[in-house]
């Protein structure tokens, strides 16, 4: 299936990805470029954040989270951060 969706990442959330193990972050790749890319709504997939970081969506990989927001005008999910459960919140 062809993107719809546009991925891109914050130089934060890039450099994150890096620090990751491998394994995990083509686990993590795949997923944004399989589900997310090809989502006719990206919203479906994940889930909506509460409290103050409203507007934000969170996807879930293993033990993994990615923050991202999402711009309907520019067909964007932006991933504003990626990190294990244990500390993506804080």
């Amino acid at each position: 299936m062809n993107s719809v969706w546009r991925i891109a990442f914050l130089p934060r959330a890039e450099r994150r990805l890096g620090k990751i193990a491998e394994a995990d972050r083509s686990r993590i790749l795949r997923f944004l470029g399989d589900r997310i890319a090809t989502a006719q709504d990206p919203r479906r997939i994940g889930k909506a954040l509460k409290g103050p970081p409203s507007g934000l969506w969170r996807y879930r990989v293993g033990d993994f989270r990615i923050i991202c927001r999402i711009e309907d005008r520019h067909v964007t999910v932006l991933v504003l951060e990626i990190g294990n459960r244990r500390e993506i919140y804080r």
